[in-house]
This record gives structure tokens, C-alpha cells and sequence, in this order.
């Protein structure tokens, strides 16, 4: 999809996302809404900064995630002013003219210096500030700062997709994709982590600081590691196994996926991945409106402690794992998130607009969505099975260790562990799966 046909799709996404803003606005008394795009922080005693994150309220509306120091306002009406900073820089490149599908829909105030931006600030009713507070903002010119009730609205609206951020999604996955190819090449090729990891970033388009969050690029053991970023130079002396978790962005929008590789397809190991595979797809299947995200998460579970038995690593029946906790060892971390503007999209844990919490099991501590699967809903989907030293060793000294066959433990601990993860788009009978179109 070319930006000409995501022309009409964000003319309705913006007509959308303004309705949901004014609906907030009214209801709690604000006239306007001020939404800073945030600044560059200067790194202590240094002269320079660290890499710009924009408010994800900021590129609600517009989408591009470079325009620091820009500022977005809203009034109850609907108009959308645009106080646009391109200053005279000859040190930096500086953002080029406001141009593409979307600017017909702002009212732009281009600004030269960062004060200019208090012109062009409304001179009454009330004003609710949403970002973070810096020059040339001050507290006093608000009558709210980041008002939770408002916020908290948002959140819970956000969640459902208009057509336009599904297509951004989908291409963010396009891009990771490209990048995932060329990682698994270089993989097959014996490069070092940090080989894989620059692979990716050629492929996909991106430099370091655009990715949405630090790629995870893992072989051997380290696929153990959750958030393993270490990148080393070095080439392993074998390369057995390789996890790659990494993502992609379009207009703001984000791309997460992962995929995991035996070098030789002919292991044990191997066979281990595609039951994982099989059991991935077997979930994604289960994806339609109505599903309870929390149950969908403890059935995978099950399913895992099937894998475990079915590889003769655990002799407890599937559900007396799931019941006293034992997949939680090699199941640690939740089954998927909210994604879009962020990748981790807020709101997966409250239950209504107004924010009252909806937290994840006390069993399931580290869920990141307990909402209900409804359609335009974009959600990953990530099972793992790892073989992690701490964990492994809590289990080893409880009172079900005797059930775990410790021979094939230490048989598959060399390899790390395994996730496949895709991105999923809620459908009215069902889902789509935004990263297959582009990866298997």
C-alpha cells in the first residue's frame, strides 16, 4: 500500500482520533488540549542527547516521530493547529517542510525558535497539557497536567485500530520482515551477533535509533535471555540456535516479531522449534472478537506442558503443570501485548474508559493485556519455551523436580529457548495475520 492510498484512510483515521479527543475533552471540561511532540534531553555534563521518543499522543495525529519540539492543539471545535519547529540549524539536520497526505488536515504554524509556540497558545477557556513538561511550557499556563481522566479514555479507545493504523502496521511488519531475512542469512552464514544485527538494519531500512526497541539478537544460550542486547563481536566457536526479536516502524507505527532457528535443521532441537511453530499457528487460530485474552494465554499452557511431555522433559500430566505452576519455568513471560504507536500499547490493563483496573492473574503476573479480543484489535501473539538457569534451578529444588527428566534439560540448555512471535489484527469473524503476508 503507497501513501496515495493511505490518503482516504487516514482522512477517516483523523476524523476518528479528533472525535475521541473532543469526546474526552467534553466530558471532562477541558476547551483545549496542548500536545507537545517532547524535546531532545541533553545526556548530564555532555553536549549532546539522547535519541528522540515522541509522544505517542502527538503522532496520533501526525505521523512522523522526528519533529521534536512541536506542538499540537486541539480546541473543543475540532481545529487542529500544528506549531511546526524547523529552526536555523547549520550544526543539525533540522525537519524539512511539512508536505505529504496528511498536512491538509492541520492548521501549520511553522516556528523558527521554541518560545514562538506561546503565540499561538489559546488565551481562554481551560487547558489541559498531555506530554512531558519542558521549555518553553510552564505549569502555571494549565489548568490540568496529564489529567488521568482524560488519559485513561484514550487509552481504552486506542486500542481498537481504525483501518489506517492496521495498514501502518502491516507495512511496519513489510519492513521488519526484510530485515528478519536477512538476519536468518546472516545466521546461516556463521556471523556474530552483532553481524545479524547490523544485517537487520540494512535490510530493514532502520538505524539504531529508529527501531522501536533495542533488537534482541541471541544465539546459542543466550536465546535463555528474555531481553538479551548485548550483541557480541565475537563469532561463536558453533553456531546452534538463533532468536531474533526484533521490529520495524511506518508513520509511528510498529512492527514486532520474532523468530527463532536451529543451524542444523536436522536436531532434535529443530523438531522442538516446529512443534513450537505448529503450536504458535494454533493459537492464532483461536484469535477472533469475544476471546478472552487471559484465557487464551493459560491455554497456551497447556499446550506447552503437551510439548513437555511429548519430549519427555516433564512426566506430570499437562494440566497438573499448568496447576502447580511448572510451565511457568519454561513459560515465564506473557503471551502477547497491545501494539501500535508504542509497542507495549498502554491500556492492556484497565477494564473501562475511566480506567479502573483489569490486572493480570496473580499466577500470570507478567501479562501485558487482560482486555477481551475485540475486532480492529492489533495483538501479538508470542509463545516461548526456554531452558533458563535460574528457573530451572527454583524447579530443581521444589517439590516437583523429581518429575523433570534433568538428562534432557541439560541436552537442549545449550540451545537457550524459543519464541515465535507474530502480529495480529482483529477481524469481525475473526483475524489477520499482518506478519505472515510477508514472513513464514
Amino acid at each position: 500500500m503507497t501513501d496515495s492510498q493511505l490518503k482516504p484512510l487516514f482522512a477517516e483515521h483523523i476524523e476518528t482520533i479528533k472525535k475521541r479527543y473532543q469526546d474526552a475533552m467534553q466530558r471532562h471540561g477541558f476547551d483545549h488540549l496542548l500536545i507537545p511532540a517532547g524535546s531532545l534531553h541533553g545526556i548530564f555534563l555532555d553536549d549532546m542527547s539522547y535519541p528522540f521518543k515522541s509522544n505517542f499522543h502527538f503522532n496520533s495525529f501526525v505521523p512522523h516521530d522526528d519533529l521534536h519540539d512541536s506542538t499540537l492543539i486541539i480546541s473543543a471545535k475540532g481545529d487542529l493547529t500544528l506549531c511546526y519547529y524547523q529552526p536555523v540549524d547549520f550544526w543539525h539536520k533540522v525537519a524539512g517542510d511539512p508536505d505529504g497526505f496528511w498536512v491538509e488536515h492541520f492548521d501549520i504554524k511553522m516556528m523558527r525558535k521554541k518560545d514562538e509556540v506561546r503565540a499561538f497558545m489559546p488565551s481562554n477557556g481551560n487547558i489541559a497539557f498531555i506530554g512531558e513538561m519542558a521549555y518553553p511550557f510552564l505549569d502555571e499556563d494549565f489548568d490540568a497536567i496529564n489529567p488521568g481522566n482524560v488519559i485513561n479514555e484514550i487509552n481504552w479507545f486506542r486500542a481498537t485500530k481504525t483501518a489506517y493504523e492496521i495498514e501502518c502496521c502491516a507495512l511496519a511488519n513489510k519492513r521488519a520482515a526484510m530485515g528478519h531475512m536477512a538476519a536468518r542469512d546472516m545466521f546461516y552464514n556463521q556471523g556474530s551477533e552483532l553481524e545479524i544485527h547490523l544485517a537487520y538494519l540494512l535490510a530493514s531500512g532502520h538505524h539504531e535509533a529508529q527501531l522501536p526497541y533495542n533488537s534482541i539478537v541471541a544465539l546459542n544460550e543466550n536465546a535463555s535471555i528474555l531481553h538479551y542486547m548485548h550483541y557480541d563481536t565475537e563469532r561463536p566457536s558453533e553456531h546452534r540456535t538463533f532468536l531474533i526479536d526484533a521490529g520495524a516502524r511506518y508513520n509511528s507505527y510498529d512492527a514486532d516479531i520474532t523468530r527463532t532457528y536451529a543451524f542444523d535443521k536436522n536436531t532434535e532441537f529443530a523438531e522442538l522449534i516446529g512443534t513450537m511453530e505448529k503450536l504458535h499457528l494454533g493459537i492464532v487460530d483461536r484469535i477472533k472478537p469475544g476471546q478472552s485474552y487471559v484465557e487464551l494465554h493459560v491455554a497456551t499452557h497447556l499446550e506447552v506442558a503437551k510439548v513437555l511431555n511429548q519430549f519427555n522433559i516433564c512426566d506430570m500430566s499437562p494440566e497438573a503443570m499448568v496447576e502447580n505452576g511448572v510451565t511457568r519455568t519454561f513459560f515465564p513471560h506473557g503471551l502477547g501485548h497491545q501494539i501500535g504507536l508504542q509497542v507495549h500499547d498502554v491500556g492492556g490493563h484497565i477494564s473501562n474508559p475511566d480506567g479502573d483496573p483489569a490486572p493480570p492473574p496473580e499466577e500470570h503476573p507478567f501479562l501485558r493485556n487482560t482486555r477481551t479480543i475485540e475486532e480492529n484489535q492489533v495483538l501479538t501473539i508470542e509463545p516461548g519455551l526456554y531452558f533458563i538457569k535460574s528457573l530451572l534451578a527454583d524447579l530443581k529444588d521444589s517439590e516437583h523436580g523429581s518429575s523433570i527428566n534433568w538428562d534432557r534439560i541439560e541436552q537442549f540448555r545449550p540451545f537457550g529457548g524459543i519464541r515465535i512471535e507474530d502480529d495480529i489484527a482483529v477481524t469481525a469473524d475473526g483475524h489477520r495475520n499482518l506478519t505472515r503476508t510477508y514472513l513464514k
